[in-house]
């Protein structure tokens, strides 16, 4: 892809959910494009080889675990890259899971995690980031929503509602802010692990069928891209991505 590093280069961009997917796309896309980026997950021997692939393409990147349910975790992973960088500029509030169910299987445990996960996550790094960014006079959230913000399906109630949730924070946000940009990324089915953590056999055939005509994780992060890139008095409020071929 040809470098578009307009109001990208030497940006401060902070990933969580990237040490695979979408997140992990981002990153490498991000640095491609001169973005100092800051990646976050639990999984740090996976962070520790994305750095490793970024830094040998001369892109700059950190990384730092993070449980992005726990708010005091959250917040030091922020400050984190501020100490690194002197400033946050971007933060893709971008870790979700998605243990698909139907209601009556009472998977409760997994309500709960969707709910720490996609919506405490959210709203964890909403809350470490936005008084640096006041303070700075600036700054951009990019929160990953999903088709299912959009459309509710079977096996996806608890996931779908956590989606929503998503998009009305991001909304309020949006709408609260003068001066800091606010973009929900809402994609379609991406080959990625998300429901790698789907326990219920029938949700588990349905994603699989869904997936053939899956897109591939860079498609988001060319999504992320555009609106990272945009002048600082545009803001991308939303984007959905589908895949083509996708009805829904």
């Amino acid at each position: 892809m040809t470098k578009d590093k307009t109001n990208v280069e030497n940006k401060v961009v902070i990933i969580t959910g990237a040490s695979s997917g979408i997140g992990e796309a981002t990153a490498k896309l991000l640095a491609k494009n001169g973005a100092k980026v800051v990646l976050g997950a639990r999984r740090t021997e996976k962070l520790e080889k994305i750095v490793e692939d970024i830094h040998k393409e001369g892109g700059t990147a950190e990384f730092k675990a993070v449980d992005v349910a726990n708010r005091e975790d959250m917040k030091k992973f922020i400050h984190f890259a501020l100490d690194k960088f002197g400033r946050v500029d971007v933060i893709y509030n971008n870790a979700g899971v998605m243990p698909l169910s139907p209601m009556n299987a009472l998977k409760v445990e997994e309500w709960d995690t969707m709910i720490n996960v996609n919506i405490h996550g959210v709203l964890n790094g909403i809350a470490a980031g936005l008084p640096i960014m006041e303070a700075q006079g600036g700054g951009q959230f990019i929160n990953t929503a999903s088709i299912g913000a959009h459309v509710v399906v079977p096996t996806g109630a608890v996931y779908c509602a956590t989606k929503y949730a998503v998009w009305a924070i991001s909304e309020g946000l949006r709408q609260e802010s003068k001066n800091i940009r606010v973009t929900t990324i809402s994609p379609g089915v991406v080959e990625t692990e998300l429901g790698s953590d789907v326990t219920d056999d029938s949700a588990k055939g349905a994603l699989k069928e869904f997936r053939k005509i899956a897109l591939t994780p860079d498609a988001i992060a060319r999504a992320v891209l555009y609106a990272v890139s945009q002048p600082d008095d545009v803001d991308i409020n939303e984007v959905i991505v589908r895949p083509t071929a996708s009805a829904f």
